[in-house]
């Protein structure tokens, strides 16, 4: 389990239009709701809509964040696409007892073996999940719940406000969404 107590540094790969953005800021507002000390930020370069995206989350539980840099030692990474896995070197930088949280329809094991994950490792089908509650594949709240499932950073229903706030008439399914997929995530060691 990631240890929650300290200074965690979370990493989101997904494409442009994903919603990696939002899952940072919307994790990041959860987490200042609990009375943590959050930062949320992209990397911004050229990005169109489908090209790899980065978004960047620091949570700490004792003291303020003064670091402004990019994340490239990650505690978690989060990828919101599985074909962002044979391009993007998403593990890279990740510490020794960090973890990977993949959106996948493949078994834990195989992703493993593919992509040589040797770290802790949570999957969910995020985007079944997402096409059926909310009738898109857009995957970024679904992939909170299994974060949160996987790694404790903060509590699910800490979620639900930001979400009203910013998805207005379409917070209940993006709620249910979430919920699912912290139901569903599996994790393995």
């Amino acid at each position: 389990m990631i240890d929650t107590t300290q200074l965690v540094e979370i990493r989101w790969h997904g494409r442009g239009g994903q919603g990696a953005v939002t899952s940072a800021e919307l994790l990041a507002q959860a987490a200042i709701s609990e009375g943590k000390y959050a930062q949320a930020f992209p990397s911004f370069g050229p990005e169109r809509r489908g090209a790899p995206v980065l978004a960047f989350v620091r949570i700490s539980s004792k003291q303020p964040i003064k670091i402004r840099a990019e994340i490239t030692q990650p505690d978690v990474v989060v990828v919101l696409d599985s074909g962002l896995l044979p391009i993007v070197n998403v593990t890279s930088g990740l510490k020794a007892n960090g973890m990977v949280i993949v959106n996948t329809r493949k078994q834990a094991e195989q992703i493993r073996q593919e992509f040589s994950i040797n770290w802790r490792l949570a999957t969910i089908d995020a985007t079944s999940i997402a096409r059926e509650v909310l009738g898109v594949p857009i995957t970024n709240t679904t992939m909170i719940g299994a974060l949160i499932r996987a790694t404790e950073i903060v509590k699910l229903e800490s979620l639900f406000e930001p979400l009203r706030h910013r998805f207005d008439r379409l917070a209940e399914r993006n709620i249910n969404a979430m919920k699912r997929a912290y139901e569903e995530a599996l994790v393995k060691e």
